[in-house]
């Protein structure tokens, strides 16, 4: 047992959040971390090159000016409506302390990000979970009550599951007193962007990242969209923390990420026919679960237990999450992998179910 005679009362106690597993020998297939099973873009990787000169001796651009530009513009926003910070886990945390912290209860999906209530805990927010309906849908009207702010995935995760942007505008229409928090980021590979609502919107925030459908979750890249004031506060947060959150090499890898759309485009069709694809195989397997809008499935087997199959899957070198959290507890989370390593994963959950249906060609 840890010696706790150090540590501040504000940390005891806390249940921080579990990453996934990450081997470190070669040779399994991981589909467990929501990772992009394909490179980053050869522009990204052109630009890290270049960027990587004795300049590194230099501190960072502490704004992000050319970044934080280029975002703007393909938003269709300022740049003063911009945030970049490493990665979306750590934007969200400051908006979190510049934000949400207002002794009043910050409403969550019940299912959904782990990582909001750490937050919550961390900063001395109350965390309030609202649940999702049956089918793992967010009901609008269930976070019309008094509140602190309003955090909330779309697509939502672990489910995958969308909230249309209408839904998203009524929620804002009848919320104007604390902040919207709609956390993006899964919205490339099917639903549709609040971006579009941010300059409607003052209490509206949207983060999304570079980790999934631009491929650069090595590089820790995040942002949000908000209006100035939004910013300015978690500019404050950010300054009070780490002047410099991003670096270099990243910077310049999230540009070239972002200038080679015909490259995003390409990856992020794949992935969605990947996924079409083996959620129609694993149906016929006979798993179920919601229609996905991200870049993973979350399923359960009417007649298998998930920490079975999950294990199962485990012995054959092939790693899927496991949430032992109620209500999703008989469910894995699948991540898209490759065209190729979804074929696998099917073939070897053939083998584990005894299925007689024929491997995929």
């Amino acid at each position: 047992m840890s010696d706790q005679r150090f540590w501040s009362p504000a940390i005891r106690g806390l249940a921080a959040y579990t990453p996934g597993e990450k081997p470190r020998e070669a040779g399994w297939i991981k589909l467990n971390t929501n990772e992009c099973p394909y490179p980053p873009s050869p522009w990204a990787l052109q630009r890290i090159a270049e960027a990587a000169d004795e300049r590194l001796r230099l501190y960072p651009d502490p704004q992000g000016t050319e970044l934080r530009a280029e975002i703007a513009a393909r938003m269709g926003l300022r740049p003063g409506q911009v945030f970049v910070g490493n990665g979306s886990d750590e934007v969200l945390a400051h908006a979190f302390m510049a934000l949400l912290r207002h002794g009043r209860p910050v409403l969550v999906p019940d299912i959904s990000y782990s990582f909001y209530p750490v937050y919550c805990a961390l900063y001395g927010i109350e965390c309030q979970p609202v649940a999702l309906d049956e089918a793992f849908r967010i009901r609008v009207a269930d976070y019309l009550r008094p509140n602190g702010g309003i955090v909330l995935p779309n697509p939502n995760a672990p489910t995958g599951v969308a909230l249309p942007l209408q839904d998203i505008r009524g929620l804002l229409e009848r919320n104007i007193g604390s902040v919207v928090v709609v956390d993006e980021a899964y919205v490339d590979f099917g639903a549709q962007s609040a971006a579009a609502l941010v300059d409607e919107f003052p209490n509206l925030l949207v983060v999304q990242t570079f980790s999934k459908s631009r491929a650069l979750a090595g590089l820790r890249v995040g942002f949000a969209l908000g209006h100035a004031d939004l910013v300015q506060a978690m500019e404050t947060v950010k300054d009070s923390f780490n002047s410099y959150p991003l670096d270099r090499l990243a910077q310049a890898g999230a540009l070239g990420a972002l200038q080679d759309q015909a490259y995003f485009e390409a990856i992020t069709e794949r992935i969605v026919r990947s996924r079409e694809w083996l959620a129609e195989q694993l149906h016929a397997l006979g798993f179920e679960g919601p229609p996905s809008s991200a870049n993973f499935l979350l399923v359960t087997h009417p007649r298998w237990a998930a920490a079975q199959l999950q294990q199962a899957l485990r012995e054959r070198k092939i790693l899927v999450r496991h949430f032992k959290q109620a209500r999703i507890a008989n469910h894995l989370r699948i991540s898209i992998g490759s065209q190729a390593e979804c074929e696998v994963l099917v073939r070897a959950l053939q083998g584990i179910l005894g299925a007689s249906a024929s491997s995929p060609s």
